[in-house]
Formats: structure tokens, sequence, C-alpha cells
């Protein structure tokens, strides 16, 4: 058994580390709020958008339309979202851990040839692609500094660039989608080309009258389109973010309370040994005297 004075020091050592862990479960709550209210606001505008999008990339004429051009999945790009900081469970983990399935069992065959390559959006994935023998052709940990419509952007429409000059026939993007704090869904989803839906012949369709040409859709409203998605996945990977490190500062925490409760009863059973020995070598030693 440990004597005292190390009992001790490990008492104080971990009701330390309790008050950081309750400290960053706090802080983590109250950039959730915000977090949580942000995605909350552009969800239904951004699932509205793609309805439309898919509606539209669903159409017999589809002429034109180059983000929906559907061809042969010969090179793939894939879009990693996580988190630039840790303690937050398995948050990016299952990023990565989601994206190197997609490889082995979905894009197996282009993976042998050189063909999948990893766009990366924040420093956990920078860094476990980083050291694995994928192919990072940009990193973009630098949007997490400042999450903002402009800044995502311009990562957008590097992303559209390479879809649009031939680079790549299917981007993906994976990120934690936000539920609630306790729970995030991690997401796989095609970016590009745009997925249309499937036309039910024996049902009606939706018939949109194009105002005022298509050619302005294509170069305007669908580009537009494709850069609300990728903000309303950051957003939602932001979200993740805060309410996985919530609920992992607050399990933190429980643990080092009951983590000190049983040092500290460790540490009066070993004073009690203690203070029973000495009893026993005073009255050993009166009676040999």
């Amino acid at each position: 058994m440990a004597n005292l004075k190390e009992i001790r020091i490990r008492i104080t050592s971990v009701e330390s580390t309790k008050q950081i862990t309750s400290a960053m479960k706090l802080v983590a709550a109250s950039k959730l709020k915000r977090a949580q209210d942000a995605v909350t606001r552009m969800r239904p505008y951004a699932n509205k958008l793609t309805e439309i999008l898919q509606d539209l990339s669903s159409g017999s004429d589809n002429e034109g339309n180059v983000y929906g051009e559907q061809r042969d999945i010969e090179k793939v790009l894939l879009v990693p979202i996580s988190s630039n900081r840790g303690l937050c469970g398995a948050f990016n983990a299952n990023v990565v851990k989601r994206v190197n399935k997609l490889i082995a069992e979905d894009y197996a065959s282009q993976y042998r040839s050189g063909n999948v390559d990893v766009l990366t959006i924040g420093r956990k994935v920078s860094e476990a692609f980083a050291k694995s023998d994928m192919n990072v052709i940009e990193s973009h940990d630098e949007i997490w500094n400042d999450l903002t419509w402009e800044n995502s952007i311009e990562i957008t429409n590097d992303i559209l660039a390479l879809f649009k000059d031939g680079e790549y026939d299917r981007i993906d993007l994976v990120y934690n989608q936000f539920k609630n704090a306790a729970t995030q869904i991690l997401t796989h989803e095609q970016f590009l080309p745009v997925k249309p839906v499937e036309v039910d012949e024996d049902k009606a369709t939706n018939d949109y009258i194009m105002e005022p040409s298509k050619e302005v859709i294509v170069t305007e409203l669908i580009p537009k389109t494709l850069k609300t998605q990728l903000y309303k996945a950051m957003l939602d990977s932001h979200a993740s973010e805060h309410g996985a490190r919530m609920t992992a500062m607050h399990q933190a925490t429980d643990n080092a309370t009951e983590l000190v409760k049983d040092l500290k009863l460790t540490y009066n059973k070993a004073r009690q040994t203690s203070i029973t020995n000495e009893i026993i070598e005073i009255v050993s030693g009166a009676n040999a005297l």
C-alpha cells in the first residue's frame, strides 16, 4: 500500500485535474449554445436549397450542369472535417476511421491505383493523414480560427474548381452532424457530382419554371447551393465538437470525483492502519518494560 504522503499528493493532483475538466465543460457549454444556434438557423435553408438542386439535377434536360455530370469514378477526393483541438472523446478519431473504411470498402480499386486524395479541414485529420501514405492536396486548419461564410467560400471555390476542371470524378464529405449536446451523427455524403433525386414515373415530380434562364441557375444558384451545403457541414462539425467536448469533460469530472472518493477512503484506511501499528508498538514496549 502506498504511504500517506503519496496518497495525499495524488488526491491533490486529481482534484486539480477535476477543476480543469469542470472549467472546460463550462467553456464548451457556453460555446455550444452559439454554435447550436448558428447551425439551427442555417439547416432549413441549406436543406431546402439542396432539395431544389437535386430536383433540378434529376430532370431529363441536364445539359450544361457540370456539377451534376455523372462520370465513371476513376479519381476520388475525400474531404474529412475535424477540429483543431482534442479532449473531445472519439470525435476526431471517428472521422479518420470512417475515411479509412471508405477507402478500404468503397474506393479500394481507386486507392490501389493512387487515385484517392484527401483535402483536410481541421488540424486533427491533417495530422492523422500526414502520418499516413495518403496524398493530402490541401489543409485548411485556419478556418476554425474564424468560421464565417466568407472564409468557407474560399475552400468551396477550390473544391468546385477541382471538379469542374475534371481533376476528380467524385468528391465526398465526412463529418459529424450535430443532433444534440450528447449525440453526434458521423455522416458521409456525396458532395459532387450533385446526387439527383430518384424519379418515380408513377408519381408527379416537381416542375420548376426557370427564371431568368437555366444558364444563370447553373452558373449562380448551383455553386451558391454547394457553398451553403459545405458551410452547413462545417457548422454541424463545429457544434458537434463543442457537444463532444462538453460530454467528455463531464464524464472526466465525474470520474475524477469518484477517484477522489476512493483515494480518500484509501488514505483513511492507511492512516488508521498506521495509528493502530503505533499503538501496538507502544503497548508492546510498555509490556516489555
